[in-house]
């Protein structure tokens, strides 16, 4: 359901999460920040290849006289080196930044999957490999003006979406026990609590807000298979001997918190 630029939906715990569409303008400022670095990568890439040309035909051409073939050749290959690097930058940063590349995160937005989760290679690919498409003579604006969720061609075809990132949330309803505030001090020392990406914690939020209204059986396999998920993310190899899932969900909980106050 869209409201404005909000989107709402459910993810496959079951917790529904709404998210604000990152929008035209704020795609187009990252991109420009992206392409205008790119250009500084490319600015150097194609000197040191005139550089090799020069130094590599006038070493051939004193031994064999002729370099007209292999100089195309040179082009070809470089032309697709090029190409790489062009696609290769939004993979690489997409993929190893969870949905950022440098513009994206200097204007705050990240690509997202359609459930909810972080981009992986298979997508950030799709999306780089149609961007030419989307930037050739706008259809990437048609596209995102046209549809209700703001996706140009490459998040259609790699089912992601492009949010405003999500600001971490202090709820005062929300009650942290005493077990899991000492949990959360060890958590901040043995697992990586910064792995966890605004869309997790807003998860966890989700489910501490609304597990009372859970019944029982529900709320203990939710809470078990969150903590599962939570736990790999985190890095966190075992959990603490006789620690509940709840608890220890609150414990990240209040670990996340801390850690963005500090």
């Amino acid at each position: 359901m869209r409201l404005f630029n909000r989107f709402t939906l459910h993810t496959p715990e079951s917790v529904e999460l709404e998210f604000t569409l990152a929008g035209i303008g704020n795609r187009a400022y990252a991109l420009l920040i992206d392409y205008i670095i790119l250009g500084l990568i490319v600015v150097v890439f194609l000197l040191g290849a005139l550089i090799f040309n020069l130094v590599l035909l006038e070493t051939i051409a004193k031994l064999l006289g002729s370099t007209n073939r292999l100089e195309l050749w040179l082009i070809a290959v470089q032309v697709l080196i090029g190409f790489f690097i062009y696609v290769g930058y939004f993979v690489f940063f997409e993929t190893a930044w969870s949905g950022q590349t440098p513009g994206k995160r200097y204007v705050k937005i990240r690509v997202i999957r359609d459930d909810g989760r972080p981009v992986r290679l298979q997508q950030s690919t799709l999306r780089a490999l149609l961007r030419p498409f989307d930037d050739l003579f706008f259809i990437g604006v048609f596209f995102i003006v046209l549809n209700q969720q703001e996706k140009r061609l490459g998040d259609l075809v790699g089912g992601t979406l492009v949010i405003q990132e999500q600001q971490p949330i202090t709820t005062a309803a929300l009650k942290v026990s005493t077990p899991a505030q000492s949990l959360a001090k060890k958590l901040l020392i043995e697992a990586d609590i910064s792995s966890l990406l605004p869309e997790d914690f807003a998860v966890i939020r989700e489910y501490l807000q609304r597990r009372e209204a859970m019944i029982p059986n529900a709320r203990n396999e939710l809470s078990k298979q969150l903590a599962t998920q939570v736990k790999q993310i985190i890095s966190l190899e075992k959990l603490p001997t006789k620690v509940d899932a709840n608890v220890f969900l609150e414990a990240v909980y209040h670990a996340y918190q801390q850690q963005v106050d500090n």
